[in-house]
C-alpha cells in the first residue's frame, strides 16, 4: 500500500508518530520522510517491520531501545555529523514519550544536528480526550513504579498537583495500580482507557473506587492501558479550621513560621494567615 512520494530530505534527525494501534492513523508526511530517509531508528525492528511491510517501505532498521542505547548512540551521532538523514520512530505513538530516545535528541542537539518532529498519533492526548475529565490542565506521568511502595512515594509526590493526570499502566498491575491510586489519591474521578484506536478500544468512567471494585471482580483487562485520574479538590477551611491549625503550630513555631506553615497545607495566602496568626498571639 504506497501512499508516500519522493521528497527531498535535509540532513538530520526526524522524529517521527507512528500509530498507536490503527495503522492508517499514520500521516502521509510520516510516510514521505520514512521513505526518505536514509536508515530509521527503532525500539523493536520486529514491531516496525510490520508497520514498513504494510506501506511497502523498504528501508535498514537500527534498533535503539532501553538495552542498547548507551552502545548505539555514538555511531548514529556519527552518521548524522556525516550529513545522515535518519528516521527515529517508537514501537507506538510519539518518540520520547516513556520511550528512549532524549539522550539521542539532547546530544544532536549540543553537536548543532537538526532536529525535527511530525507529529501524530498519541496514546496519553487520546486517552484525555475520551476521558471526559477536564483537560485544560494535566499532567503524565509515564509507567508507574512496578511495585507499591514505589509507586505510593511517586503518587504522593502528585497528590496536590492541579490538573487530570494520566499514568501507563500494564494490565498484570491495574488492579494494584488502581488500589494504591484510592488509597493515596482518595475517591477521584477516573477513565481507564484500554486498545485505543484498535477493535476493541474501550473506556470505562467511574470513580476510582468503583473501578477497582469492578476489575477486582472482573479481572484485569488485556491490551495497554493509559489511567486518567481527575485532578484534587481544593479542600474549603473556615476560619475556625484556621485558628485551630494556625494555634497549633504557634505552640512550636513563630508567628512567621506558623503562618507559612499552615499556608503550605491550606494552599492560601500567607499575608492572610500571618495576619490571622498575629491576632491569635495578641490573643484577639
Amino acid at each position: 500500500m504506497k501512499n508516500f512520494k519522493t521528497v527531498h530530505l535535509s540532513s538530520g534527525l526526524y522524529l517521527v508518530a507512528t500509530p498507536i494501534g490503527n495503522l492508517r492513523d499514520i500521516t502521509l508526511r510520516a510516510l514521505d520522510i520514512l521513505a526518505a530517509v536514509d536508515f530509521i531508528v527503532c525500539e523493536d525492528t520486529r514491531i516496525s517491520g510490520k508497520l514498513l511491510k504494510f506501506f511497502e517501505i523498504e528501508k535498514k532498521m537500527v534498533s535503539y531501545n532501553d538495552h542498547n542505547a548507551a552502545r548505539q548512540r555514538g555511531s548514529l551521532l556519527e552518521k548524522l555529523g556525516n550529513g545522515g538523514r535518519v528516521a527515529l520512530i517508537s514501537d507506538a505513538g510519539m518518540p520520547l514519550v516513556s520511550d528512549p530516545g532524549y539522550k539521542l535528541v539532547r546530544d544532536c542537539l549540543d553537536l548543532g544536528i537538526a532536529v525535527t518532529s511530525l507529529p501524530g498519533a498519541n496514546a496519553p492526548l487520546t486517552a484525555l480526550q475520551l476521558s471526559g475529565l477536564p483537560s485544560d490542565k494535566f499532567s503524565f506521568l509515564g509507567f508507574l513504579p512496578p511495585k507499591s511502595e514505589g509507586r505510593k512515594k511517586i503518587m504522593q509526590e502528585w497528590a496536590e498537583v492541579p490538573g487530570s493526570l494520566i499514568v501507563f499502566e500494564s494490565a498484570p498491575r491495574l488492579i494494584e495500580s488502581l488500589r494504591d491510586m484510592h488509597e493515596i489519591w482518595g475517591d477521584r474521578p477516573a477513565a481507564v482507557v484500554r486498545e485505543l484506536t484498535k477493535m476493541y478500544e474501550q473506556v470505562r468512567r467511574d470513580s476510582l473506587s468503583r473501578l477497582l471494585f469492578l476489575y477486582e471482580e472482573q479481572g484485569a483487562p488485556k491490551g495497554e492501558i493509559v489511567i486518567v485520574v481527575g485532578a484534587a479538590t481544593r479542600k474549603e477551611y473556615n476560619e475556625e479550621d484556621l485558628r485551630d491549625a494556625l494555634q497549633k503550630a504557634l505552640e512550636t513555631m513563630s508567628i512567621k513560621e506558623a503562618s507559612a506553615f499552615v499556608a503550605h497545607q491550606t494552599e492560601l495566602p500567607k499575608k492572610m494567615l500571618y495576619e490571622l496568626a498575629l491576632k491569635l498571639k495578641n490573643g484577639t
